[in-house]
């Protein structure tokens, strides 16, 4: 079989594989009550249907700016031809994130040195279509699948720019004038598909971080500060001009300059609790302790009895913070009042162990985001400790997250071992760094550590690894004529 045929049935196989991947989760565990599921489909609905931009408030359809309106613009184009129908939202999303599955395995190819590319490209198309991780996340509404699909359209970019240097010399006048005048153009889309993927998710922009970055190291000589300052422009451009838009809607409507949407996505007026986020800084780190918590605020009950020891540094503290609890659980709603004084508790512990606050709660957040069975969206308890206990209760429970949690470790060993053998090549900084980058921002600076904050990641994550199956580079030959020319002989 001639290396072409078997290419495009590697193709044709890992397609059918990650199609039907996802439409196993599609028809077997399709979630559409899961977090904010329910208000994006009431945001898309209301603007189709009313022209509207928000939600019901005390019985009137008002117009808010708690979330951004690029994913409820894609509901509302799919609701256009399938009526309010998620199932539709599903395989629209399947489709996208194949779709995804082959930028990540162009991603790859870049990485790669020229005579491996066809092979690595093959490798990350086939990690990327049995990705469970990526693949669940179709059967849900919710942002994921197609900001990650912004996000890796936006590597390939800047993968294809300036940013990184050319694994190949380029020769001739064409060449010449497609770098001076290509890197402007690609800065530019960069910065645009940024723009359409922080109307999805907010914190897209980091990608734009990282690049810089990465620009600022490369750049660093005086004599390359007109090309940084440029291409920082042309991002930064590009970045705004999508969310002109949502930021004139929000002046116009609301007499509110937002480019993006409130840090805490509440409404006018009401209260964040900034207090309680303050003390839960101090010492949650595991994802199941936000559903007993935080995600409980004004709406349940929060047990003293369910929070871990670490909440507490003596028991004088746990008196505190258990009346505390007791004045919010008889109306389920947190004031000023008693949300400076949890401000006050955080600020002591900090004073008394500041590292635990800002270095080993971020570093326990860290293993929480990466190392996790990201059982979120299935009917599966995510529990595999203690061994005996787990086994006995419900084994295909036991047996399901272990089985995950394996494929998630090797999906980062690979990551890992693709990330040595890739570290010298063009581009390899970048992704290290975005991920880097993102890491850091979900471990420090969001109060929630849900492991599907780190789903844009991937896309860098499989392009690393499929780095796995490529062969050492071999420096191109220059042509005669270059060599005798660059020598200036004659």
């Amino acid at each position: 079989m001639s290396t072409h045929l078997k290419m495009r049935w590697n193709i044709a196989l890992a397609t059918l594989a990650g199609l039907g991947l996802r439409l196993f989760f599609v028809l077997r565990y399709p979630t559409l009550d899961s977090g904010d599921a329910p208000f994006y489909i009431a945001l898309a609905w209301n603007w189709l249907k009313h022209g509207i931009y928000g939600f019901p408030v005390s019985g009137k359809l008002t117009p808010v700016d708690m979330r951004a309106p690029g994913y409820p613009a894609f509901l509302a184009a799919v609701f256009t031809f399938a009526g309010q129908s998620t199932r539709a939202v599903m395989v629209a999303q399947t489709v996208m994130d194949l779709a995804t599955c082959f930028l990540i395995a162009m991603m790859a190819s870049r990485l790669a040195p020229v005579n491996s590319r066809r092979k690595v490209a093959i490798a990350g198309l086939w990690l990327a279509a049995l990705c469970p991780f990526t693949a669940n996340y179709t059967a849900v509404v919710l942002t994921e699948t197609l900001v990650t699909f912004l996000t890796a359209l936006a590597i390939l970019v800047f993968l294809e720019s300036d940013l990184v240097a050319k694994q190949e010399p380029e020769f001739g006048p064409a060449a010449a004038n497609a770098r001076r005048a290509g890197p402007l153009n690609q800065w530019f889309l960069a910065g645009i598909i940024v723009g359409f993927g922080a109307l999805v998710r907010p914190e897209t922009p980091l990608l734009l971080f990282a690049a810089g970055l990465v620009l600022l190291a490369k750049w660093w000589r005086p004599v390359n500060w007109l090309k940084l300052v440029r291409a920082g422009i042309w991002m930064g451009v590009g970045l705004i001009l999508p969310l002109l838009p949502w930021a004139a809607r929000n002046w116009r409507t609301l007499h509110d300059v937002q480019f993006l949407a409130p840090r805490y996505s509440e409404l006018p007026g009401e209260y964040t609790p900034r207090g309680i986020y303050a003390w839960t800084d101090t010492w949650l780190w595991r994802f199941g302790d936000v559903y007993l918590t935080l995600w409980n605020l004004n709406v349940d009950e929060i047990s003293i009895d369910k929070l871990p020891s670490m909440a507490f540094d003596s028991s004088q503290e746990r008196a505190r913070v258990s009346d505390l609890l007791d004045q919010y659980n008889d109306t389920l709603t947190v004031g000023p009042e008693v949300d400076n004084q949890f401000r006050q508790i955080a600020r002591e512990r900090t004073e008394r162990h500041p590292l635990r606050t800002y270095v080993e709660i971020p570093l326990l957040r860290t293993l929480t985001l990466w190392f996790t069975p990201r059982v979120e969206l299935l009917p599966v308890s995510g529990h595999m400790w203690p061994l005996g206990e787990e086994w006995e209760d419900d084994r295909q429970d036991f047996l399901t997250t272990l089985t995950l949690t394996t494929v998630n470790i090797f999906f980062l060993a690979l990551a890992f071992a693709g990330a040595w053998i890739a570290r010298r090549r063009p581009g390899w900084a970048f992704l290290i760094l975005f991920i880097l980058v993102r890491t850091v921002f979900f471990a420090k600076f969001v109060e929630t550590p849900e492991p599907r904050y780190l789903l844009e990641c991937f896309p860098a994550v499989i392009a690393l690894a499929a780095q796995v199956w490529s062969k050492p580079n071999h420096q191109p030959v220059m042509p005669a004529a270059v060599q005798l020319s660059s020598t200036g002989s004659g």
